[in-house]
């Protein structure tokens, strides 16, 4: 059983705008997630880098973690997240899925496989490993202040130049480990995609999209980008000893035919021009959805006796921050509605347009706010 309503199309669909940067991995991965889709999109671009005024001016939002979704006026922070409720609010067949039905095996869901396999592997192990080669100059400009000041401690640049071979080594054995997965019997020619499936699902775009930012980044492709101007690209092959045809042959012969395979894809994304506020009004206009059409479905209903011995009940005030990096930057706000895979908020600070804040709860801590604990 399915808790939570049964998949819905708004009518008509609610304006789908993503907030990003190009050298952003995680957006580029919501972006892949859009074009399979078919959902028509607006692209907005905001700083690699806090502050962010535009999310302050018109959320209200401080959490300062890319990318940012919004689905009408409710605004999905965490690719997690995010691709579930574009899953669920466009869904087939009016839509493309990511969660194409598994070859030879309808009963067969391999959905939790998918979304652990990218939230446990692509999206952190291997984000780290990739976060691992990018060229020391980065880390010397503005974005390693920032990044420190993300993580918690400050970055040394020559420290992790001296660290990249150390997580090239840490790459190959990814790639390695990865690589027998397109090696098995029918599953080494074209379309065999990381799961059973005729076309490609999360598993596959949650894999190509850190590999080819991993090998673009290592090269200094998108560092102008990543640093708002503070280093120069360049273009030096960092990983061709490691990601080669020779070296992982079928793993290489997937990445090019899943890169062919969205490439024969329409791209319905609009890019907005600076000052173009069309966006804005258009999400304005949008009808807040109501409390029983808040939460993406789960799989279980709502634990509300342990979140209850929390405190967590609608109306009440909470803070929510990643459990990794980002901790010092909590979100805070009215609790709307809280299950066993999400919460979502009301946020304190008021913007432009009163919206809706959703969080995954798998990778984020969700508590009673404490102005005593905030002052400290």
């Amino acid at each position: 059983m399915v808790y939570g309503i049964e998949s819905q199309q708004p009518k008509p669909p609610p304006r789908v705008v993503l907030f990003g940067y190009d050298s952003s991995p995680f957006a580029n991965k919501v972006r892949l997630a859009l074009r399979i889709k078919q959902i028509p999109f607006s692209y907005v671009t905001v700083p690699s880098m806090m502050p962010r005024p535009l999310l302050k001016t018109v959320f209200g939002l401080s959490y300062r973690k890319i990318p940012i979704l919004a689905i009408g006026r409710d605004i999905y922070c965490d690719t997690s997240l995010i691709i579930e409720a574009l899953e669920h609010y466009f869904s087939e067949p009016a839509y493309g899925t990511v969660y194409p039905k598994a070859r030879g095996n309808e009963f067969w869901d391999y959905r939790p496989l998918a979304r652990g396999f990218a939230s446990f592997w692509t999206d952190k192990p291997l984000f780290r490993t990739t976060t691992g080669l990018i060229p020391h100059t980065v880390w010397a400009s503005k974005f390693g202040t920032d990044r420190g000041q993300l993580i918690g401690h400050k970055l040394d640049p020559e420290k992790l130049k001296a660290k990249v071979p150390q997580n090239l080594a840490a790459f190959d054995l990814h790639l390695s480990l990865l690589e027998p997965m397109f090696k098995a019997s029918g599953r080494s020619e074209a379309g065999g995609w990381v799961f059973p499936t005729d076309s490609p699902s999360l598993g596959d775009l949650s894999l190509w999209y850190q590999i080819k930012w991993g090998v673009d980044i290592a090269s200094g492709k998108g560092i102008y980008n990543l640093t708002g101007g503070g280093t120069r690209d360049t273009d030096e092959d960092t990983t061709a000893g490691v990601w080669n045809a020779q070296r992982y042959p079928s793993l290489w012969r997937w990445f090019h035919e899943f890169e062919k395979y969205v490439d024969s894809l329409p791209n319905l994304e609009v890019v907005v021009k600076d000052g173009d506020h069309a966006w804005k009004r258009a999400l304005k206009e949008t009808k807040l959805w109501k409390d029983e059409r808040v939460l993406v479905p789960a799989a279980a209903a709502p634990q509300h006796s342990l979140d209850v011995q929390r405190g967590l009940k609608p109306g009440v005030v909470v803070s929510v921050v990643p459990d990794d990096t980002g901790r010092g930057d909590p979100t805070t706000g009215k609790l709307i509605a809280i299950g066993v895979e999400e919460v979502v908020i009301e946020p304190e600070t008021k913007g432009e347009l009163e919206v809706r804040v959703h969080f995954p709860r798998l990778g984020f801590v969700v508590k009673m706010f404490s102005r005593e604990e905030a002052k400290l």
